[in-house]
């Protein structure tokens, strides 16, 4: 129903993307959301070894004909990440698409995947850094505005304010993201001049998630209210769920803790363990604003057609 230049790019039906989540962008999900008409990302951060990242895209490859992608993590690790290992999975195993996001993208590491055909994405939380990440050659930026789940960086900006300027400035396309979880959010995007969205909080609550139904739900009752800024202390500002243990960080940031006892909180392990055992006082779960208009757990099916439907009949209304 949408035809822009980031479906053509990435050679997917519909302009979404499902956002890269740590602990969650697993094959199967990955897959689901690809078979959808979607781009579904693999989290290659998830992966210990090269070899676990190659099993996984291999795979997702097994569960689907349709593109998907990888995204590679420039982010501050505890555990440090080379991702010229996986850019080597990439380029052998053939995946389409690479999307970068933390630090500006390494012009040598863009360079081996465009050479090898591979269209690459980074993601921003200004215009500042997407006019560089565009300098260093990606082919298309998303832009995420502050209402977003996950790092929305220390400026701020909000999507409604971020994606204007990006396409006014920038000729690459832009993906928008932060805040977006149904029809509305996609063609408003849209309007504003982006040529895609990218979601993560709205999957968060489908079947097919591989999170514990304890948090499927809890998120599903949350309303706009529910989520809070932590880490900016250590400038790394990620937005997440208000469960105790965000609220936790909150504390002892507040009053200057120890970055170990800090980081014992938002380890990904008492994350991890919390979407499986379904303990909704461990862990730090990225979730947007947006959370507030989800109330449903559906099929990923179901909410990306539903999207795109909603945004046609939201069109074809203001058409008339």
């Amino acid at each position: 129903m949408f035809t822009t230049r980031i479906t053509k790019m990435l050679g997917v039906q519909h302009p979404i993307v499902g956002g890269a989540m740590m602990h969650v962008s697993k094959p199967e999900f990955v897959a689901a959301i690809s078979n959808a008409g979607a781009l579904g990302m693999v989290a290659s951060a998830m992966c210990e070894s090269q070899d676990e990242f190659r099993q996984a895209v291999r795979k997702v490859k097994e569960l689907t004909n349709k593109p998907f992608g990888v995204n590679l993590s420039l982010f501050p690790a505890l555990r440090p990440i080379d991702n010229n290992l996986y850019a080597e999975v990439v380029l052998e195993e053939h995946v389409p698409i690479v999307e970068t996001s933390g630090h500006r993208p390494p012009e040598d590491l863009l360079a081996r995947l465009k050479d090898a055909g591979v269209k690459t994405m980074h993601k921003c939380v200004s215009l500042r850094h997407a006019l560089s990440a565009k300098k260093a050659g990606v082919d298309a930026v998303t832009i995420f505005g502050s209402e977003g789940g996950g790092h929305i960086g220390e400026f701020g900006l909000t999507t409604m304010t971020l994606i204007p300027r990006a396409v006014d400035a920038l000729d690459i396309p832009v993906l928008a993201a932060g805040g977006i979880v149904d029809g509305r959010g996609l063609l408003a995007a849209l309007a504003l001049g982006a040529e895609g969205v990218t979601i993560g909080t709205r999957l968060l609550t489908t079947t097919e998630c591989p999170v514990h139904d304890n948090l499927k739900r809890a998120l599903a009752s949350a309303t706009e209210v529910d989520t809070m800024p932590i880490l900016s202390s250590l400038r790394n500002t990620v937005r997440a769920w208000k469960n105790p243990a965000a609220l936790k960080v909150a504390e002892l940031e507040s009053r200057h803790a120890e970055l170990d006892e800090i980081l014992s909180v938002v380890a990904g392990t008492a994350t991890k363990r919390m979407y499986e055992e379904g303990d909704l006082n461990t862990g730090v779960t990225p979730c947007s604003q947006a959370i507030g208009i989800v109330n449903e757990i559906k099929p990923v099916s179901d909410v990306i057609e539903g999207m795109v439907q909603e945004a046609s009949e939201i069109l074809s209304r203001l058409a008339r």
